[in-house]
């Protein structure tokens, strides 16, 4: 049996966010089993109605009902608010944006950001709830004692801080996140122990509103035909010289490797992608290589790091926290050094970082530095 008692036995109640997937349907049911009194929440974050694909997403129309038959097992009120209106504002609508720009944004991030917790909050004090618990793998060390911190979830293969470092700080001394020391196995385990209806449903991978991964697709819905990112362009070399043509640079991001053109003595990558030209330069895997970060945008959880110190920073999701040496940050952004360059740091994706399992804030990557290799590979 798993026991809160870490999370202290507080009588305020407890509103829930519920995806309808097991990790927030195990939440709402360790926080019921402790007494505590539990609203559970659904968003509705867009209008499925027309679009092709799963229909289990997160967030998505199964989602709700999920989430609906989990509530009325442990015999909790459940609501379904809907956000659609903020959600495209904040979400799809700079999800075209940054696409359009040649730039590679995180849906999940912007929607943590700006949509979930920001609503939820205000729902929580409409419906006279002190707290808010969700399903993400993570842990708050010291809520409701002034100065919380946000920490990596024990399970590192799990750990979703890469998502959730644009909350709201002031979100962290009312946040319980009760699977963040659990594992997914521990959390399956659980979840059929009690019963819920939920233990074994598949995870979902699809952004809720591209849930058939046709990214261009979603463009072609908001954007016109003629638009540069869905049209025509020279894919070139590092060298400028052309070694084909694309349909379009949306249909590519920095590191893409399939969809490029053959005949090279290796393998060849999206290096860079230039809206203003819609060209898409490509190279060797060496050439993704970049030893600089530069990141806007930024939303600060603890205290900024120094000039000159080293911490940590995840620049990909699933990818490892690496070295990193702050050469600036401020209050709206931040300049790493990497003494290890990595490969492909993509513009519009997350910088996240660390001091240890703590996560002092994160930002949007605006540019990578560092000299790539400067040989062009020959085609074979």
């Amino acid at each position: 049996m798993i026991a809160l008692s870490r999370l202290g036995r507080f009588q305020d109640s407890v509103l829930v966010a519920m995806s309808g997937g097991v990790d927030s349907s195990l939440t709402a049911a360790l926080l019921t089993r402790e007494g505590r009194p539990v609203i559970g929440v659904t968003m509705k974050t867009f209008c499925y109605s027309g679009v092709e694909g799963p229909s289990r997403t997160c967030c998505g129309l199964d989602g709700i009902a999920d989430a609906k038959s989990v509530a009325a097992q442990l015999d909790m009120p459940h609501h379904v608010f809907d956000v659609e209106e903020d959600f495209t504002r904040d979400v799809i609508d700079d999800f075209v944006s940054e696409y359009a720009a040649g730039r590679t944004p995180i849906p999940c991030v912007r929607c943590n950001s700006f949509t979930k917790f920001r609503d939820l909050l205000r729902r929580a004090d409409g419906l006279g709830c002190r707290w808010l618990a969700t399903g993400h793998y993570a842990r708050v060390v010291g809520p409701g004692a002034g100065r919380p911190e946000l920490h990596r979830g024990a399970d590192d293969r799990k750990d979703q801080t890469y998502f959730l470092w644009g909350m709201p700080r002031r979100a962290l001394d009312r946040l319980l996140l009760p699977v963040g020391d659990l594992t997914k196995p521990q959390v399956r385990a659980e979840a059929r122990r009690l019963g819920l209806d939920t233990a074994d449903k598949p995870e979902s991978f699809e952004i809720c509103f591209v849930p058939d991964n046709d990214y261009a697709g979603v463009l072609r819905r908001y954007l016109p035909d003629d638009h540069p990112a869905l049209s025509p362009g020279a894919i070139r070399l590092e060298d400028g010289s052309e070694a084909g043509r694309h349909p379009g640079y949306a249909h590519y991001t920095v590191g893409q490797r399939k969809g490029l053109p053959g005949g090279f003595a290796e393998p060849m990558f999206v290096l860079e992608i230039r809206p203003s030209s819609r060209d898409v330069v490509i190279g060797p895997r060496m050439s993704l290589a970049r030893s600089r970060v530069v990141a806007g945008g930024v939303n600060w959880l603890a205290d900024r790091p120094a000039g000159g110190e080293r911490i940590g920073v995840r620049i990909r999701h699933g990818a490892p926290i690496v070295d990193a040496d702050v050469l600036e940050a401020t209050s709206t952004g931040f300049s790493l050094d990497l003494p290890t360059p990595q490969a492909a740091i993509t513009p519009g994706q997350s910088a996240v970082l660390y001091r240890s399992d703590l996560v002092l804030g994160g930002g949007i990557i605006v540019s990578a530095g560092g000299p790539p290799a400067s040989r062009v590979p020959g085609r074979s």
